[in-house]
């Protein structure tokens, strides 16, 4: 056992993820608060578990707590005095998990395991496996939850501008120009994107601004769903940029 430590309609809310939060404490049973608090699962469980297993915990424990910290967030025990005005929805998240961890007893714990109110198949998607690919660092848990936050973000952004590109038939377009978002060293020359996608070097030079500028907009979306207020936009943005 671990030691106890002291807009588009499918990938997109209307309200932020705070909002979603705070509606979840007056009603846990709405099918679209649900849905949110999910996707917000499936997108940042791993920090959750990768955190976990850095105060010792074996596998198997971390993925159960894990699962039930995310049940009891849907549950809506951890979510009855959320203040937005506190600041950054990773932080609370972070303080909510440390809170739990030092509450939890090892006998309920071992109730819980595989029991109901699953929302991800950690197993499924080889959490440990994933674990052990990551380098040694000398980075407190802390730092590194905010890093794999960070890196969570972007896939979650990278997954919302595919899904754009493949809504409008241009997955080509998106595969071939994907490598310039990710500072790729081999990344293609403009001329042989053209001969790839069949376009003009002056057309994938637009078709870059183009995927740039989306990638910039959904950026800014994603982290604005984790910010209590508009101002602490640019601020949030460059301190996880910063994590990377």
């Amino acid at each position: 056992m671990c030691d106890s430590i002291t807009r588009s309609p499918q990938h997109h809310f209307a309200t932020t993820r705070w909002t979603v939060v705070l509606a979840a404490g007056g009603d846990p049973a709405a099918p679209q608060t649900r849905d949110a608090l999910s996707s917000l699962a499936q997108t940042y469980w791993y920090p959750l578990y990768s955190f976990i297993r850095h105060q010792g915990c074996p596998a198997q424990d971390a993925e159960d707590l894990t699962q039930e910290f995310i049940a009891k967030l849907i549950e809506k025990q951890y979510l009855a005095d959320v203040d937005p005005a506190k600041g950054r929805f990773r932080s609370f998240l972070l303080a909510s998990l440390r809170h739990f961890l030092s509450n939890q007893r090892d006998h309920d714990r071992a109730a819980k395991r595989g029991g109901h109110n699953k929302l991800i198949a950690l197993d499924q998607l080889d959490a440990e496996a994933r674990y052990r690919l990551e380098p040694s660092t000398e980075m407190t848990p802390e730092r590194l939850f905010d890093r794999r936050w960070a890196l969570a973000l972007l896939d979650r952004v990278l997954q919302r501008l595919r899904d754009d590109y493949v809504r409008s038939g241009r997955a080509k377009v998106y595969e071939a120009l994907k490598p310039v978002l990710q500072a790729d060293p081999d990344v293609p020359t403009y001329a042989k994107l053209g001969k790839q996608l069949a376009m003009s070097e002056t057309a994938i030079k637009v078709a870059v601004h183009r995927l740039r500028t989306r990638y910039r907009q959904l950026l800014r979306d994603e982290v604005a769903q984790t910010v209590a207020a508009d101002a602490d936009l640019d601020a949030e943005l460059n301190d996880l940029l910063n994590c990377l």
